[in-house]
This record gives structure tokens, C-alpha cells and sequence, in this order.
């Protein structure tokens, strides 16, 4: 490669000229710099500050880079030291919230090192307080300009850290985004003072009088008139306004005033923040504008948020204090910062929980550091990682106790048989159970939710609900999974009692699921055409008709997936039994797992019957939706234990 023109070379031709913008104008008698813009239009404060806090709340990390797959956590090291705590008077979260309000309103932002005692310290020089020094280097800053009430100095570049966005005229200067809205918030401004203006009257009636033509009114009449009015009505002063209007010579009076709503009051204030949070790349849902918001598009937006809006800004951050403050300290080779991003990206404990202990097929956490996360005191032997008996190492895949995909084939059998006593639990509901379940539910609801919307405009009940079809269909999907979930349950309790696997016979309990499929189908499908015919009689119909199936697809198929799942593996683990059993006695008995139980399944626990009998609630097994109401089945978590005698 060749260069073919020196640095210096390219720095000695002709300066261009570039005044960097510091104001808007915003119409013909008004021109404002952004900080007074920033502090009088709510628009602009809401997203920047918006920007500012979620940026300034994610941890600055220092890593040195040990090679391409390890790394090493700094925090003795200067740039730890000086990022975690940047001066005396400021924290990390206030560094960074306010450089990041800087770039959002200025695009420019500047640090100044210094020394403080016997430490380096970062402080940050407001845009109003300083500027680049005009000199013959246009490529880059030479030298900062510090002005203050008693005068300026002028430092070299070196002793600053200095952000700045893209700018085609400068490479110097960032280019705010406030001058991208200048249309927007000049007609933001203008409409504003026509509302002030119109709604300064408060509740007076504004509007005009008619006079019929014809008959006679001199100039004593007409002034006379014009004087009372004004001193009746128009209200010189607090104390002469108001009153009911008297008018002459069958005049009448034609109302002329505007509402809010007539304003667009709400709209225009809507329209201003949403075109402000698309020239920040900001989600509107994230600003408050939830015209179009639902569950599930937040959830995504909130992703998007600091993958789409946040992670250029970070990047740009993250490598400009590499550049300028990371370089300056000594043992900085393969030193690097990184915003904790990932922090804000994990799902909650429930779910990091469930992906680490499946991850690593055994638990994870000693009592102690579980105690620890409650606030609890350390207990003796709590450091000792407890592991259930039904974790086998090459055996069963994790500590929920799921089969690997495809067979069971691969799985080591336990020692204990049915040759002699032997205990059966209830096999614990996998996680991969309660989701096909609740996906199954999701998918129908949302098809449901296609048809039904789309016949909606029809006018009697019949013609927008087919509930034959709608029970058929969900009869069919939950049909599918139900049998599927109780092959995989069932198998798995063999193997448990030392029972080939493929002894479990599916076909004898296929009618009976058909008959729990139907069942649970009808139940649902009656529960959602009760919610659709009250929305419709509600106030507002095509926003409750959206609730409901918003509801459907998210929470309600959350909570039927496990009620299905849960219900098929206590099916499950009855038939196994009784298929094995080969008429030797066994027994059942209700187990409640909950801290905080059904007071109707608290007093069952400990209860014991014939493994072919029911309990005394008319339950086969815990969460037996063929003998129990929805609520008693609803979010059960009890098991359900056999015995061999």
C-alpha cells in the first residue's frame, strides 16, 4: 500500500471555515440555544434524558485480554480506579449520564484530566464553558479553550478526552440532532402559543353576535351597546366579567371557540415526541407513546433498545476511553472497558436459573449461597452442594429430570426393581413439557384470534364464533401434546423402577386423553367467547377484544401449558404404575411441594389410598382436570408418591 500524501502535507492547505452551531432558530422572533431548547421542550428532555439514564446505569468494566478466550476482571488497576470513582464529587453513573446528555444535546462532549491531591481525577467542562482553539490543524483539535467568569486558558488536547459525533463539514464537531428537528419543534413552538393563546380565556365563551338587518341602530345605540357588553362580559377586570348575556333587537349569539380535542391537544404533543424519539433511534413504547404497545412487542423493544439504540452510543463510548483514557496509564497492554450490558439483557432469576442448572445437568448453588441471596445467615455444612438422588451422572440429563431427546434408550437403569420395595415419585414437570404445551396454546390462540377479528363485523354471535371449529381444532392440538407428554412421563417411570422403557403402552390411553382433550378445549374455548362477548359490550370493543387475546396468547396460555403439563405427568405416573404393577399392592399418596398450598390441599397432605382408588377431593392424582375444578387445578405444583409393598 502506498501513502501517497503526509499527514502534514494534507494539515498545510486552506482551512476551512466552519462555525460550529450552538443555537436554533425556532422562528422569526425566536432563536434558542439547545440548553434552553432542552429545558423548554419536554420532548427533547424526555428522550435525552431517557437516553442518559439508561446508558449512566450500566457498570463500566475494566478486562485485560489474556488471549483469544480468556480474559482477567480489573479493579486495582488505575483505569478501574479512575472510572469507578472519576473525581472526588462524582460517581461513575453521574460521568456517564452526563456525558451521554451532552452528546444528545450537543453531540460533543469534553473531559478534562487533572490532578486532584496525589490522584488523577476526570471532570466534566460543560459545552457553554469551553471550545476548540482555531488554529492551522483542521483535522483534528489542537488545543481546548476553558473560559470562565475571571477569563480563559488554553490547554493542548492532550489533557482532555474529547467525544463528538459525525459531522460532514467538520471532522471537529458533532452535529446536534436538535437541528435535524428544527421543522419539528419550530411547529411544535408555533402551535403551542395558538393553544396558550386560545385556551388562556379558560371556560369563557368565545364567539360573535348577529344582528338582523333592517332595523334601525345609530351610532349612540351601537356604542351603548359595544360598552355595556364589554363592561358586563368581556370582563375589564376580575370583578366586572361574567354574568348572563342581554341582547337587543333579536341579535343572537353564534359560539366560535375551540376545545382541547378540537386542537389536537394530545395528538400534536404525541406526534412532537415521537418524531423526537425517531431522530434518537429511540422505540416509541420506551418514551410513553403506547398506542400500538402489547406485551410481547415491548419485551422485543426492550431487547432492541440496547442492542439497536444503545449499542452504537456504548461502542462509541467504550472505544473513544480506550483511545484516550486507557493509552495514558502505564500497563495498559490488552487493557480494555466494556459497558455491562449483559446485565440488562439476562432474563429474570427464574430464568437464569433454569438455563444454568440445565446447562451444567446438576445444581448449582450450596445452601449457603442460596441463604446468602435471601440476606440469610451461613449454616453449618450449607457449603456442601446437595445433589438429588434422581441426578445420575451419564444418567438422566439434569435436575429437572428430563429425558435426553430422541429415546430413552441411553439412559442407566437404577438398581431398584420391582423384585422388592420400592417408592415411585411422580415425575417432576419439565420445563420442555409445560412449553410445547403452553406454545401449542399460543399458536391456536393467535390463528382464533386471526379468524375471529376478521368477522367481527358481523352482527349476530354466530357469525364471528364457530365454536364447533374452535373446539375441534384445540381438541386435535391438545390431543397431540397430551400424548406425547405422557409417553416421554410415562417411559421415564419405568425406567425409575428398573422397567424397560418401551413396556409403557400408549394406545390403551389414547381414548382417554381424547376424552381430557375435548374437555379442556370446550373449557377454554368457553372461557375466551365469555371475555370476547363482555368487551364487546364494553366502551371501548376493538380495545378489549386486542386485551383479550393479548391475554390469551401470553399469560392465559402460560398458565393452562402448565395446568396441561402438569395434569398429563400425574396421568403419567399412575399408568406406569398400574401397567407394572401385575397385581401386586400398591398405594398412593398426596404430596404437597408448596410453601404456601391450597388450604383444601394442605389438609391432604400425607393422605394415602390404593393406587386404583381416588383421594377423598375425587382426584385420581394431583392436578387431575377430569375429577377437579379449574381452581383446584390452576398453578398445582403437588406430587403424587407410590408405594410397592
Amino acid at each position: 500500500m502506498v501513502f501517497a500524501v503526509t499527514n502534514g502535507a494534507l494539515r498545510a492547505i486552506e482551512r476551512p471555515v466552519y462555525q460550529a452551531p450552538t443555537a436554533l432558530r425556532i422562528s422569526d422572533d425566536l432563536t434558542e440555544d439547545y440548553a434552553a431548547i432542552y429545558r423548554a421542550q419536554s420532548s427533547v428532555r424526555t428522550v435525552v434524558d431517557f437516553l442518559a439514564r439508561n446508558v449512566g446505569q450500566l457498570a463500566l468494566h475494566t478486562f485485560r485480554r489474556i488471549n483469544d478466550t480468556d480474559r482477567e476482571r480489573l479493579r486495582d488497576h488505575p483505569v478501574a480506579k479512575i472510572l469507578a470513582a472519576p473525581n472526588p464529587y462524582t460517581t461513575q453513573y453521574r460521568l456517564i449520564h452526563n456525558l451521554v446528555s451532552d452528546l444528545g444535546i450537543y453531540d460533543r462532549a469534553l473531559w478534562m484530566k487533572a490532578r486532584e491531591g496525589n490522584r488523577d481525577v476526570l471532570v466534566r467542562i460543560p459545552p457553554r464553558l469551553w471550545s476548540i482553539k482555531e488554529d492551522e490543524n483542521w483535522l483534528r483539535p489542537g488545543a481546548f479553550v476553558v473560559r470562565g467568569n475571571r477569563g480563559e486558558v488554553t490547554l493542548p488536547a492532550s489533557s482532555f478526552v474529547y467525544f463528538r459525533g459525525y459531522n460532514p463539514e467538520d471532522e471537529r464537531y458533532g452535529l446536534s440532532s436538535i437541528e435535524s428537528l428544527r421543522r419539528v419543534l419550530a411547529e411544535e413552538y408555533a402551535a403551542g402559543q395558538m393553544r396558550e393563546q386560545v385556551l388562556r380565556n379558560g371556560a369563557r365563551m368565545s364567539g360573535y353576535i348577529t344582528r338582523p338587518a333592517g332595523t334601525d341602530w345609530n351610532d349612540a345605540a351601537r356604542r351603548r351597546f359595544r360598552e355595556g357588553w364589554r363592561a358586563q362580559y368581556a370582563g375589564w377586570s376580575a370583578e366586572e366579567g361574567g354574568g348572563t348575556p342581554i341582547l337587543e333587537d333579536g341579535m343572537t349569539f353564534e359560539a366560535a371557540s375551540q376545545s382541547a380535542v378540537d386542537l389536537q391537544y394530545v395528538e400534536s404533543r404525541k406526534l412532537t415526541r415521537e418524531e423526537v424519539a425517531a431522530a434518537y433511534f429511540i422505540p416509541p413504547p420506551m418514551v410513553g407513546i403506547l398506542d400500538n404497545a402489547s406485551f410481547s412487542n415491548i419485551s422485543e423493544q426492550h431487547k432492541m433498545l440496547y442492542q439497536d439504540t444503545l449499542g452504537p452510543r456504548l461502542m462509541e463510548l467504550k472505544q473513544e476511553i480506550e483511545l484516550q483514557v486507557v493509552s495514558d496509564f502505564p500497563d495498559s497492554e490488552g487493557v480494555y472497558v466494556e459497558f455491562n450490558l449483559a446485565e440488562k439483557l439476562r432474563g429474570s432469576f427464574e430464568e437464569q436459573a433454569g438455563q444454568l442448572q440445565t446447562s451444567v445437568g446438576a445444581p448449582f448453588l450450596t445452601r449457603n449461597e442460596a441463604r446468602a441471596r435471601a440476606n440469610l445467615p451461613r449454616i453449618e455444612g450449607g457449603d456442601d452442594l446437595v445433589v438429588p438422588l434422581n441426578v445420575l451422572v451419564g444418567g438422566q440429563a439434569s435436575p429437572t429430570d428430563s429425558a435426553p431427546d430422541g429415546t430413552l434408550a441411553n439412559l442407566r437403569l437404577p438398581t431398584k426393581s420391582l423384585g422388592g420395595p420400592a417408592v415411585l415419585s411422580k415425575a417432576r414437570v419439565a420445563p420442555s413439557y409445560v412449553e410445547k404445551a403452553t406454545r401449542v396454546l399460543a399458536d391456536f390462540f393467535a390463528r382464533q384470534e386471526r379468524s375471529v377479528r376478521s368477522a367481527m363485523g358481523a352482527k349476530s354471535d354466530s357469525e364471528w364464533w364457530d365454536g364447533e371449529r374452535w373446539d375441534e381444532e384445540l381438541t386435535a392440538a391438545l390431543y397431540a401434546v397430551q400424548t406425547l407428554v405422557t409417553a416421554e412421563a410415562g417411559r421415564k417411570q419405568l425406567v425409575s423402577l428398573g422397567v424397560d422403557p418401551d413396556e409403557y403402552d400408549v394406545d390403551r390411553t389414547l381414548n382417554y386423553l381424547a376424552v381430557v382433550a375435548g374437555s379442556t378445549a370446550s373449557s377454554i374455548n368457553a372461557v375466551t367467547h365469555q371475555q370476547l362477548q363482555d368487551a364487546l359490550a364494553g366502551d371501548d370493543p376493538k380495545d378489549g377484544v386486542a386485551a383479550v387475546f393479548e391475554k390469551a396468547k401470553t399469560s392465559r396460555a402460560a398458565q393452562a401449558g402448565l395446568t396441561v403439563a402438569t395434569s398429563m405427568c400425574g396421568f403419567a405416573s399412575i399408568e406406569a404404575a398400574t401397567q407394572v404393577s401385575a397385581g401386586r399392592t400398591a398405594s398412593k399418596t398426596w404430596v404437597v411441594t408448596s410453601a404456601n398450598p391450597r388450604p383444601s390441599h394442605a389438609q391432604m397432605a400425607g393422605e394415602t389410598v390404593p393406587l386404583d382408588a381416588t383421594f377423598s377431593n375425587g382426584a385420581k392424582w394431583p392436578a387431575d382436570t377430569s375429577a377437579l375444578d379449574v381452581d383446584e387445578v390452576a398453578g398445582c405444583t403437588c406430587d403424587v408418591e407410590i408405594n410397592f409393598e
